[in-house]
């Protein structure tokens, strides 16, 4: 049996963390034999299927001490021990330092190891130290796996050599949903309550067109550090009425397949699974064409999606004018987006997957 292990920081909700917990349940469906291993336990975190094991990388409390030194090699150590114990075929690790980890702690062993970087790598690796051991370490993985063409030209011709670009699979919950027959009144966004989702970039633009259109709401689903900001921002604009921010909901997919628009306004992106999954079920997207092309891979502008620059609060409330003030764009850019579906099933980017790292490497 093909055994295979995969890294992560934790499996709290978000884009990178859903692809690999998607990425486990096909492998087990695969009948591969499939650990995830992890640094912590966070709280509100995507659930895996019986058979699927689970293992916490991070040293017990009273085994670390004062010392950093001493405790990234007692963190190193325990890792180690891990893949020595599980003796697995391949490992594939997700984002920033856990793909350095998973190179450094895996020297001599017999294990191929893929690397996968998730966004911009000049943020996955941020600092020079961070970068020049991003481009020298990565010559030492078995594969790597990359979002957009853009994140490869980040690397050393090496590394470029051995990356290649694989899409995330759509989530199995997005198949065969049918787009909403009646849609709110509302603008939606989802992500962390973070500076680099940008949630400033869409109040600013909301209020420039609330005017206009006073029937709109706009909702914000998450959470994050910058909720009061956000919400003071919201009282500043004298918005609070029309401004929400609910935090992480369940059925947020319900929620944005009925909203007229999804907006995304990051500063940076890997391949958001939240554009996937908006233009699936048919809400049209505007987006921030922000590096590292993520976006832009997914939406021909003014075809399946609208894209604006990055921090262009006046060019977003432009875009959110064309879609609610022209319904035939509007719906031309719902039933283009929804073609994506055909293209992402995981039936088939799984699969891609699957031969890249057991049949490439």
């Amino acid at each position: 049996m093909k055994r295979i292990a995969l890294f992560i920081n934790s499996l709290q909700k978000g884009g990178s963390e859903r692809v690999m917990v998607n990425l486990a349940e096909y492998f087990q469906s695969q009948n591969y034999d499939v650990i995830l291993v992890t640094q912590y336990r966070r709280e509100n975190e995507y659930a895996l299927s019986h058979g699927i094991r689970r293992i916490f990388s991070e040293p017990e409390p009273e085994e670390l001490t004062g010392s950093r030194v001493k405790n990234f090699c007692i963190r190193f150590r325990c890792l180690r021990e891990i893949w020595k114990s599980y003796k697995p075929d391949i490992i594939l690790s997700f984002l920033g330092k856990n793909n350095l980890m998973a190179i450094a702690t895996t020297a001599f062993l017999p294990v191929k190891v893929a690397v996968s970087v998730r966004g911009e790598p000049t943020m996955e690796y941020e600092g020079r130290l961070m970068r020049f051991l991003a481009k020298q370490m990565f010559r030492f993985a078995d594969g790597v796996i990359l979002q957009t063409q853009r994140a490869k030209e980040f690397f050393p011709k090496a590394v470029q050599k051995k990356s290649v670009i694989l899409k995330n699979p759509l989530s199995p919950a997005f198949l065969g949903q049918k787009p909403a027959l009646h849609r709110d009144n509302v603008i939606v966004a989802a992500g962390r309550l973070d500076e680099n989702k940008n949630h400033a970039m869409l109040i600013h633009a909301f209020a420039k067109i609330a005017g206009e259109y006073p029937e709109m709401r706009l909702v914000i689903y998450g959470e994050g550090k910058l909720r009061e900001s956000l919400m003071q921002l919201a009282a500043e604009k004298e918005l609070t009425d029309r401004i929400t921010l609910p935090g992480s909901v369940d059925n947020v997919a319900e929620e944005i397949g009925r909203a007229r628009i999804f907006a995304l306004t990051s500063n940076t992106e890997g391949m958001p699974n939240s554009i996937i999954e908006a233009m699936v079920l048919g809400t049209p997207v505007i987006s921030t064409d922000c590096p590292c092309g993520g976006p832009a891979m997914l939406i021909n502008d003014g075809e399946n999606g609208l894209l604006v620059p990055v921090g262009d609060a006046y060019a977003l409330a432009d875009a959110m004018r064309k879609l609610l003030a022209d319904g035939e764009l509007a719906q031309r850019i719902s039933e283009n987006a929804r073609k994506l579906a055909d293209e992402l099933d995981p039936k088939k980017v799984d699969k891609e997957w699957s031969e890249y790292l057991f049949g490439q490497l």
